[in-house]
């Protein structure tokens, strides 16, 4: 029988003071309980690990056809595997994924590593870089450009465009509608691309290839290059920028990597639970349904609050300590179930080899004031200035 308990907070998770430190507001939310209502922006925020986990496990409760916060970028993201739910989903996952299953990545593995450690290189002996702009966003970029094929003006473009279409996710808020034009950009330029316009050889061109062989229909073509760069560059910088900062605060726990690179997925996987990429993701009760007993009427929007759930101390013990040596394999913040991150074996692949780099290059860095990048969707740091490096 569910406990109708009907928790309610005024509470808006898209406010600047939420974004800037969410932790203390989703501490307080997990113990009003496992699911509670969000008043100010109608939706009803699962906080807990297990509650979390339940909900992405079951995606014909909930839908994924409103992970966005707002109707007009639902209505956009029509196509895609992000709201696209089984049998349909697994059609264009596969189409999505074909260049990214563990035997592709393993090609480019060397590629990333060597990409990654040059970077480095070149910035301990510049001697001071700002490790946002000169490493978190220059990888993904080298990396998620290329295996695209992605050339000319929009390569130029697309650090901002895939910027703008996490921000547009959010609710109706001037984040969300300033980004909305950069986002349609994006949005055009990935409906109008041909096969031609990118890279022979490309994850791009393959996409169009698996429509010619009549495995999706062409009009996803242009929706699925729209998710490679509107969801595989954010996180990923995200990610980065967070393990930089991090192993920056933390020179014990960096002192670990270092004389232990196999310690770098541990490592990873503490940096994700610690500080998740992503804020929010939405779905859709599709019926009148319970999560940890707590009813949620059919129709309504959930907000999976997937940082909530990575410090939880029902699952995690001492959450608020960032330790390498929990090797949290089971965090959240890549997903679960059907729905779980696509790309996240790449993201994977590209943070893991920043990390070794900076391993094989630096003794010891120190940091500046971070400046936190405030987005409705994506947990980031809009600089990092590293103003000390002790070479290796």
């Amino acid at each position: 029988m569910a406990v109708d308990t009907r928790a309610s907070s005024d509470l808006d998770l898209f406010a600047d003071e939420v974004l800037r430190d969410p932790y203390p507001y989703f501490a307080d939310l997990r113990e009003q309980g496992p699911v509670v209502r969000l008043d100010t922006v109608g939706v009803y925020a699962v906080t807990r690990y297990e509650a979390i986990r339940e909900v992405l496990a079951d995606w014909e409760s909930f839908s994924s056809d409103t992970v966005a916060f707002n109707d007009r970028m639902n209505e956009v993201l029509v196509g895609t595997t992000l709201t696209t739910d089984p049998p349909d989903h697994q059609k264009l996952r596969e189409v999505l994924t074909e260049n990214l299953a563990p035997r592709a990545l393993r090609k480019l593995k060397g590629d990333i590593e060597s990409k990654a450690d040059t970077m480095v290189a070149d910035l301990v002996a510049r001697g001071s870089f700002d490790a946002m702009d000169d490493l978190a966003r220059a990888l993904p970029l080298a990396v998620v450009a290329d295996l695209i094929g992605v050339r000319g003006t929009a390569r130029e473009n697309i650090l901002r465009w895939g910027a703008a279409a996490f921000d547009c996710l959010g609710p109706d808020n001037a984040r969300t509608r300033a980004a909305f034009p950069l986002a349609g950009e994006l949005f055009e330029w990935a409906h109008t691309a041909r096969a031609e316009d990118l890279t022979e050889g490309s994850m791009g061109r393959a996409i169009f290839e698996a429509a010619d062989r009549g495995e999706i229909p062409y009009e996803n073509c242009g929706m699925i290059i729209h998710q490679y760069i509107a969801a595989g560059m954010d996180t990923t910088i995200a990610a980065i920028g967070n393990a930089v900062r991090l192993f920056a605060e933390h020179p014990d726990q960096f002192d670990l990597v270092r004389d232990d690179p196999g310690l770098i997925p541990a490592a990873l996987n503490e940096v994700l639970r610690y500080e998740a990429p992503v804020h929010a993701f939405g779905r859709r009760a599709t019926r009148d349904v319970e999560i940890a007993r707590t009813p949620v009427p059919a129709g309504s929007q959930v907000a999976v609050l997937f940082g909530a759930g990575n410090r939880d101390p029902r699952h995690y013990e001492d959450p608020d300590t960032f330790s390498l040596r929990r090797n949290p394999v089971d965090h959240l913040s890549f997903g679960y179930g059907v729905h779980s991150c696509a790309g996240q074996g790449l993201a994977r692949l590209e943070a893991s080899a920043v990390l070794g780099a900076l391993a094989r290059h630096v003794r010891r860095y120190t940091i500046g004031e971070p400046v936190r990048l405030l987005g409705n969707m994506t947990r980031s740091l809009d600089r990092l200035p590293v103003v000390g490096i002790e070479p290796a």
